[in-house]
């Protein structure tokens, strides 16, 4: 199962945290893995493209990926970091909806 994590206080995501394998199918042909990969690191790039900022970014070879978005940005960089990252978690949630056995999305303050 992939585990998502992500960190909200007062209302502003600080943190995300992906970790875990779908298995919904072999290696290669899993959708719902690909497309949970596709939409995070889409949204990584979207946020470090659009925004220039640089979040601070720990993966693996083994389906984890961990993103902390800096604290003390100003305010419309914030909120164009908060809606990107927002627009990814529609977009997983759209994912969990339909593949739910195969990801689970939790929130933590």
């Amino acid at each position: 199962m992939i585990r998502v994590n992500v960190t909200e206080t007062s209302n502003r995501i600080s943190s995300f945290e992906m970790s875990g394998h779908a298995d919904f199918a072999e290696h290669g042909q899993d959708l719902v893995c690909a497309g949970a990969s596709a939409v995070s690191f889409g949204a990584v790039n979207a946020i470090m493209e659009l925004t220039g900022i640089e979040p601070k970014i720990k993966q693996s070879s083994s389906g984890f990926l961990k993103v902390v978005f800096p604290a003390g940005l100003d305010e419309k960089t914030d909120e164009q970091v908060q809606l990107l990252v927002r627009g990814m978690i529609v977009s997983l949630k759209t994912i969990e909806h339909d593949y739910g056995q195969y990801i689970k999305i939790t929130f933590t303050a």
